[in-house]
């Protein structure tokens, strides 16, 4: 079933979305926020640009984006899937807890902010170009994976990555010699074990967009883990 959002506010989409049974094709989006805020059980596909919120508290429906989204895509998801064809905002799975964010092409300042996980909730967020500023940021969960997959000679990530990182781990598709960490994080080049741990993401991530994963996986990844002496991990464990 087709959805023209073209005239539509984001609460009248979200009420015509809610109304389809199963899945649904979104046209002419243009802005509009929270698509598919909290849903569990629908299969939405968007052609167009979504506005901020992107699948906020996301419980297991699946999102796919023909072209750009907008900032705090998978604000807090609990468990599902969105898929970017295109370029991100800032704050990407913002609180994320669980679920899969699959990116195509960048994404903007503090990916990943807060990303946390618990029990067999363990997030992913793949970004299959750059990362700007303050990837990570208080990182306490789940994995991180960028893959650098661009034509430009910049760094891989932008400035203060990893700043207040707690818990999870970051795979960096590169040497990261030209970036400065903070001292609370061990960085070291990825060994077999880290890899395969990967595996099923980056073959997902080439699935939905076409990439060959032996040459994605063939290169040199630096992994990141936080020191386990960092004092902000002590206030992330539950008695």
């Amino acid at each position: 079933m087709n959805i023209d959002a073209k005239n539509l506010e984001y609460k009248e989409l979200n009420e015509a979305i809610r109304q389809m049974s199963g899945g649904c094709t979104v046209s002419g989006c243009m802005g509009q926020r929270f698509i598919g805020a909290g849903m569990s059980d629908k299969e939405i596909t968007i052609n167009g640009v979504p506005g901020n919120a992107l699948g906020a508290y996301l419980n297991g429906a699946k999102i796919t984006v023909n072209g750009n989204a907008q900032d705090a895509v998978g604000d807090t998801m609990n468990e599902g899937k969105i898929i970017v064809h295109g370029n991100i905002g800032d704050a990407t799975g913002y609180a994320m807890r669980g679920g899969k964010i699959f990116v195509k092409g960048n994404a903007g300042y503090r990916a990943g902010i807060h990303m946390k996980a618990y029990k067999d909730k363990q997030p992913c967020l793949v970004i299959g170009g750059r990362a700007g500023s303050f990837l990570g940021e208080y990182q306490a969960g789940g994995t991180i994976i960028v893959l650098g997959l661009t034509d430009d000679t910049k760094p891989i990530v932008s400035n203060f990555p990893c700043t207040g990182m707690h818990g999870g781990k970051m795979l960096l598709r590169s040497d990261c010699k030209d970036i400065r960490f903070p001292q609370q994080v061990h960085i070291t080049t990825a060994g077999k074990a880290d890899i395969d741990e990967i595996r099923e993401y980056i073959q997902e991530f080439c699935m939905h967009f076409g990439y060959d994963e032996n040459e994605i996986l063939s290169s040199e990844f630096t992994l990141v883990v936080p020191d386990t002496k960092n004092p902000y991990k002590q206030m992330y464990v539950a008695n």
